[in-house]
């Protein structure tokens, strides 16, 4: 299982507030989790998956390409992968491992 790190940055909006679009992305996500494919974590910078590799390029493809649908011309989109294949760990435990280190 890996976890990725995705910000979707929509280019040219008429606003300097992007956060019309990234509840569109929100609902999007609330979609696959619901279809049991991920797990996710909005925070204030980006959003935080975890799921299989295959299924989260298909989610971050999904993502990058809802503010086109906002008719916004250009997007950028930064990932970044975890993808640890010795232990199966989730988002929460890699927290709480740093967490008990600070004890």
């Amino acid at each position: 299982m890996a976890i990725v790190d995705v910000t979707v940055i929509p280019i040219g909006t008429n606003s300097p507030s992007v956060s019309s679009y990234v509840a569109d992305i929100q609902k999007l996500l609330l979609e696959y989790e619901k279809q049991g494919k991920i797990r996710y974590q909005l925070t204030p910078m980006n959003t935080i998956i975890e799921g299989e590799l295959p299924i989260l390029f298909e989610v971050i493809q999904a993502m990058h390409e809802a503010p086109f649908a906002k008719d916004i011309l250009r997007v950028a989109t930064n990932i970044r992968i975890d993808d640890r294949r010795d232990i199966d760990r989730k988002m929460e435990d890699k927290v709480a491992r740093v967490e008990s280190l600070l004890e």
